[in-house]
C-alpha cells in the first residue's frame, strides 16, 4: 500500500502560478510511474503529466509549455509546477502512483485548484 498526500492547491487568478506537491508514505521504487491527473466538474478524469523514475515525462497537450512535473526519489515526492494558469485548468488534481509490473495504482485524496478572476 502507498498513501499519497497532495498539498498546494488553492484559488488563483488567470495567469498566476501554483505548485502542487505529493508525498508518498514510503519509498517509491523505480517500477512506479508517478503522475498527476485532474477532474473538472462534469468531466472525466484526465492525465495531466507523468514521470518515470528515469525522468521521462509525458505532458498533456493542453498544459504543455505551462506545466512541469518533477520527481524527487530521495524524498518520495512528485511535484507539478503550474504556470500561466487558465480558467479551464480549474479542477481537482490527483496524485497517482502506478506500478508498471504488478499494475497497481494508488491515488491521493485530491487537491482543488480554482482559477478565477
Amino acid at each position: 500500500q502507498v498513501q499519497l498526500v497532495e498539498s498546494g492547491g488553492g484559488l488563483v487568478q488567470p495567469g498566476e502560478s501554483l505548485r502542487l506537491s505529493c508525498a508518498a508514505s514510503r519509498a517509491i521504487s523505480s517500477a512506479y510511474i508517478m503522475g498527476w491527473y485532474r477532474q473538472a466538474p462534469g468531466k472525466e478524469r484526465e492525465l495531466v503529466a507523468s514521470i518515470t523514475s528515469g525522468g521521462t515525462t509525458n505532458i498533456a497537450d493542453s498544459v504543455k509549455g505551462r506545466f512541469t512535473i518533477s520527481r524527487d526519489s530521495a524524498k518520495n515526492t512528485v511535484s507539478l509546477q503550474m504556470n500561466s494558469l487558465k480558467i479551464e485548468d480549474t479542477a481537482v488534481y490527483y496524485c497517482n502512483a502506478y506500478h508498471v509490473i504488478i499494475r497497481e495504482r494508488y491515488w491521493g485524496q485530491g487537491a482543488q485548484v480554482t482559477v478565477s478572476s
